[in-house]
This record gives structure tokens, C-alpha cells and sequence, in this order.
């Protein structure tokens, strides 16, 4: 194990521990069509890495925002339940902060206006913040909800606040782990921010991502992976402080963090309890990690074996989800060709293209009633009780389902 000269994203420290490499892939979110698919897709190095000082976990190599985000496929409102997870903390925010017509929240990476509706809904003044213009456009046309189409940052934040446009509440759902300047970012919202404001972040956690060995949520979008110890720091140093914080179940395992101008609140007894229980665990310890990248690679050789088992038997074998994730996990477990013969996705925005790098072809999710397939592999898996609910009639006609994290399993 050679310490890494990269600096740390989160505290500037070189030294990273590598962690986990899933060799060369293709840009998990970089969908083809089928003029693409003679082509040669551009790949990147994709190794995982710790910071020992900080306890930031984070991939070493990154890819310009622009290629990534400008023209973005992932949809937010056509998941049940984070059309769930926003209602609730929105219903719960307008009722414990009194928020109303004189009051302004601020989104960003705001997607389609999925969270930002329901504060709309209770005449609650909005703006969204998304730099993918496909996206910021159904935002404005279809939902109404006034959204600059802007890579969020310090110099953005500034612009605001000349305007006059500081939040009461700022939100940032799944967009932590995307920034390449995450102590800019950070600054922009404490900049944009009320001085009685609060910044609510929810980000994937880390603990869950090691323990439930989530390695397919490793993509050239995702650059960190975060504990709360590490976005103390960060924000910490940023002029934010984080006073309280709760464990979310959506994606696989996530945490949800209150923030404020620092100085201005106590820290929770939850949130001092999060901590001292991280610090128990290793998570600046390189020791804590040190296993994932066997157990990934188990989990592949299991994941190979099963659906060979399958193959052999003639059974066909389909899989749901088009997410970035998907990319990930196809591309590194490797599966021969012809062993999964279509996915499905639920978005109209994926349907008819193919995946990057194993270019299998997106269908609508009526496919599975109308080719049944013995097996759907539900390589969402984070959504993974949502599919089988949504596709109850598979089922019922025989149709079984393979979850294949955090081992594979059929259900």
C-alpha cells in the first residue's frame, strides 16, 4: 500500500490510502444511442482512496462537471420514493421553521423540482439551482419552478446575495459527493444563506456504503463519500457548523445534516453521539476499510456464479434500473455477453438507449409482462422493494426476482 501524493478534496492533506480500483470505466451516466454504438467510449480511472487526516473517502481522478452534468438523464420525480423523502422533510421544515409567503428556499442541484413543488404547494417562494439544461427546463415548463441553469458555487452564491436572494433554507439532496471544490461550494452557502438560516444536506454515508458494500455507488460523479466527522470539517471550515444530524434510509443508507452560520446553535446530543460513535469505529482508521475491496471482489465472483448457474439451466435473465450505479456494477463484475438480455427503466428519458460499456439495450418496464423473463436482476437495488411492488404482476406470473447487494439473493 503506497500513500498517494493527491491532495485531499476535503482538508488539502496528501498522503490518500487506496482503497479499492474498478480498473477503467466509461462515465456511468453517458447513455448511448445507437448511432454510438460503433464508437469507442472514453474511460477513466476509477480507484477509491482514504484520507487518514480528515477521514473524507474519495475517488483520485476527476472528470470535467461540464461533460458530466450539462445534459443530464436522471430524473428525480420518477422515483416513488424520493418524491416521498422530499414531501416529508418539506412538510416537516415549513411546520418547525414557520416558512411562508415572505420566506425564500433554495435547492440546488434541484433536478426537475421534485422537492422544491411541495414547498410551491404551500406557498413558500422557491429557486432551483441545476446545471443540466434538459432537466432545469421541465423544471420551469412543466412544474413552474423558477431554476438558473448554473453550476452552483461561491461566485454564484455572491450574486445572490447582491440580489438580495439569501434562503431561509438551503437543500442539497445528492449533490455533495458531485463537487469538485467542496470548500467553495460550502462557502457559497454559508454566502446565500440567512444569517438565521439553515443549510439541509443529505449525502450517501459512508458507514452504510462500507458495511452493505455498495462499491456500484463508485462513479466519476460521485468524487466523495462522506462520514460525519468529514463534513464537520469541511464545513467547519467554511464558516457553517453542523448542529444536528439522523440517519436516512433512502439510498442504501444516508445521512441528513442541519447546518448554520457557526457560533449561532448547540450541537445536538444526536449529532455529538454520531461522532463519538464514527471515532469508535475507525473512521480515520485505515483498518475500517481495509476489507472492502476483498469482499467487492467476492461479491462479484458470486454474482458471475449465480447468473451462470442460471444461463446453464436456459433460464432468461433480465435486469431493472438504468441508474449510474448499474454502469458500474455491469462494467466491473464483467458478465459474458448474452447473459442478461435487455433492462428496463422507468424513465421515458433512458427508454431506447443502451448502457455504457456493455451497450445492452433500455426498455420500458411493460417489457418484463410482455417477453416474462425467468429472472429480472434489480441492479437498483437501493429501490429495490419500490420495483417488486411496481411489477407485482411479474411476480404473480412466476417471475423471480435476484437482488445482488450486499449479496446476491434471490428473492
Amino acid at each position: 500500500m503506497t500513500p498517494s501524493s493527491i491532495a485531499c478534496r476535503g482538508c488539502g492533506q496528501p498522503g490518500l490510502l487506496p482503497v479499492l480500483s474498478l480498473g477503467e470505466t466509461p462515465l456511468a451516466n453517458s447513455l448511448l444511442s445507437e448511432r454510438d454504438l460503433a464508437a469507442v467510449e472514453p474511460r477513466f480511472t476509477l480507484d477509491l482512496a482514504l484520507c487518514t487526516s480528515c477521514s473524507l473517502v474519495q475517488i483520485t481522478k476527476s472528470v470535467p462537471p461540464e461533460a458530466m452534468f450539462r445534459s443530464y438523464l436522471y430524473f428525480s420525480s420518477f422515483s416513488d420514493g424520493m418524491l416521498r423523502n422530499a414531501e416529508s422533510i418539506v412538510t416537516r421544515l415549513v411546520r418547525e421553521r414557520g416558512l411562508g409567503a415572505s420566506s425564500l428556499v433554495i435547492e440546488v442541484a434541484s433536478n426537475d423540482g421534485y422537492l422544491l413543488q411541495f414547498y410551491k404547494r404551500a406557498g413558500v417562494p422557491v429557486l432551483g439551482i441545476e446545471p443540466a439544461a434538459n432537466i432545469a427546463k421541465v423544471a420551469r415548463e412543466q412544474k413552474g419552478i423558477d431554476t438558473l441553469c448554473e453550476f452552483f458555487g461561491a461566485e454564484v452564491a455572491e450574486r445572490l446575495r447582491t440580489e438580495g436572494k439569501c434562503a431561509d433554507v438551503i437543500h442539497g439532496n445528492n449533490v455533495l459527493a458531485h463537487v469538485p471544490d467542496l470548500n467553495g461550494f460550502v462557502r457559497g452557502l454559508a454566502t446565500a444563506l440567512k444569517d438565521d438560516g439553515i443549510v439541509v444536506i443529505e449525502v450517501p454515508y459512508v458507514k452504510d456504503f462500507v458495511d452493505h458494500c455498495e462499491f456500484d455507488t463508485i462513479y466519476h460523479e460521485h468524487l466523495c463519500y462522506f462520514s460525519l466527522t468529514a463534513l464537520d470539517g469541511v464545513f467547519g471550515r467554511n464558516g457553517l457548523s453542523i448542529f444536528d444530524a439522523e440517519r436516512i434510509p433512502i439510498h442504501g443508507g444516508s445521512i441528513r445534516i442541519f447546518a448554520g452560520k457557526a457560533g449561532l446553535r448547540e450541537r445536538s446530543a444526536a449529532a455529538t453521539a454520531l461522532l463519538a460513535e464514527e471515532a469508535s469505529w475507525g473512521v480515520r482508521e485505515f483498518a475500517f476499510y481495509e476489507s472492502f475491496s476483498a469482499r467487492v471482489r467476492q461479491l462479484r465472483e458470486r454474482l458471475r456464479e449465480l447468473l451462470a448457474r442460471l444461463k446453464k439451466r436456459s433460464k432468461t435473465i433480465a435486469a431493472y434500473g438504468a441508474a449510474a450505479k448499474v454502469a458500474t456494477l455491469l462494467n466491473y463484475v464483467g458478465l459474458p455477453a448474452g447473459t442478461l438480455d435487455y433492462v428496463v427503466d422507468r424513465s421515458t428519458h433512458k427508454q431506447g438507449l443502451f448502457m455504457p460499456g456493455v451497450k445492452l439495450p433500455i426498455l420500458a418496464p411493460e417489457a418484463l409482462l410482455e417477453k416474462q423473463p425467468d429472472y429480472v436482476v434489480i441492479l437498483a437495488w437501493n429501490f429495490a422493494e419500490e420495483i417488486m411492488a411496481q411489477q407485482a404482476e411479474y411476480r404473480r406470473r412466476g417471475g423471480k426476482f435476484i437482488v445482488p447487494v450486499p449479496e446476491p439473493r434471490v428473492v
